[in-house]
């Protein structure tokens, strides 16, 4: 009752602003305010599409460069009359990243077919990517439930339209909704239209999360035949040789990646934290210290460190040494 009273006020306010003070900043304000506060209510919709009717000029500028949540919920909402569905897409997935347990796709022009109709699997894959811009958890049952109207977008639009790359940037999304499974399997429809390096990469991912080293790393293996001479594939590859053990493969990973990229920074901290981890030299930890002091702080490096400085039978004032270097790591 609150929120309907809320939305009331908020459109009848508008209305007197817009048609009576003038001031359309104003009345844009408190309609946007009004979707925000009740995104199924057909209502302020209704007026926002008015006041674009009626003052299209003063309309288009005051929105322009919309950056509040309200108001680029509201920018969505015009995208969609303009016939643009890739921007409501963008604009309206965005704010689903801002308050992802919101369900601002009940919009009622999200459910429109047409909407869907018009939207390009680029742009889904674009919207469903900004729902993770900012952090939030969505792998919890109300993100979920919020988020369900994108989910069948992803099985709508990939059904009309399937491109591998899109449907890959997809499955990360629904990996990060918790949805493992639906991930793989969407994974396996992009591969039944063509085989790409980041299908495998995002594959690769999902199975990581699941904690299965195994098939993570034959995700990397089957990325780097798609494409043999990218360094950060090695990289990945050799970090999860690292997390089972197989220190000496890790390095040779590495120096292969070295061959493509030769002046990369985080491969030259890598390959000295491997080889001071599976041989135990001195020289190798002392040139550790020197790479990893051109990269920033990160958990990554965190990890080379620890890696770097449980070499067998490395000298314990030496590694003391190298921790105070980088920072106490």
């Amino acid at each position: 009752m609150t929120s309907n009273r809320t939305v009331a006020a908020g459109v009848a306010l508008a209305k007197v602003m817009a048609h009576c003070g003038g001031n359309i900043e104003a009345a844009l304000h408190q309609v946007a305010g009004a979707i925000a506060a009740a995104p199924a209510d057909p209502e302020p919709y209704a007026v926002l599409a008015e006041l674009r009717r009626e003052r299209r000029d003063d309309f288009a500028a005051t929105l322009d460069g919309a950056a509040s949540l309200s108001e680029v919920l509201a920018q969505s909402y015009v995208s969609y009359l303009d016939g643009d569905m890739d921007g409501a897409a963008l604009a309206i997935g965005s704010v689903c990243g801002v308050r992802p347990t919101v369900r601002w796709t009940a919009a009622p022009w999200f459910g429109d077919p047409g909407f869907l109709a018009g939207l390009t699997p680029d742009a889904l894959a674009e919207a469903v990517m900004r729902t993770t811009d900012y952090g939030r958890p969505l792998d919890t049952d109300p993100a979920r439930e919020a988020l369900g109207p994108w989910i069948e977008a992803i099985g709508k639009v990939c059904e009309r339209e399937p491109q591998p790359e899109a449907m890959a940037r997809m499955a990360i999304f629904l990996r990060a909704c918790g949805l493992t499974e639906a991930s793989l399997a969407l994974c396996d429809r992009a591969d039944a239209v063509e085989r790409v390096m980041l299908t495998e990469v995002v594959r690769a991912g999902t199975w990581r999360r699941l904690g299965d080293l195994d098939l993570t790393a034959a995700a990397f293996e089957r990325a780097l035949a798609l494409d043999p001479d990218n360094w950060s594939l090695y990289l990945d590859l050799a970090d999860v040789r690292a997390l089972q053990d197989d220190f000496a493969e890790a390095v040779r990973l590495v120096e292969r990646a070295l061959q493509s990229e030769p002046d990369e920074p985080t491969l030259r901290a890598a390959g000295a934290a491997y080889r001071s981890r599976h041989t135990g030299s001195a020289g190798a930890l002392r040139e550790y210290v020197d790479r990893a002091a051109q990269l920033p702080p990160s958990p990554y490096r965190t990890a080379l460190t620890d890696l770097a400085c449980a070499g067998p039978g490395l000298p314990g004032d030496l590694v003391d040494e190298v921790r105070r270097a980088l920072g106490g790591e």
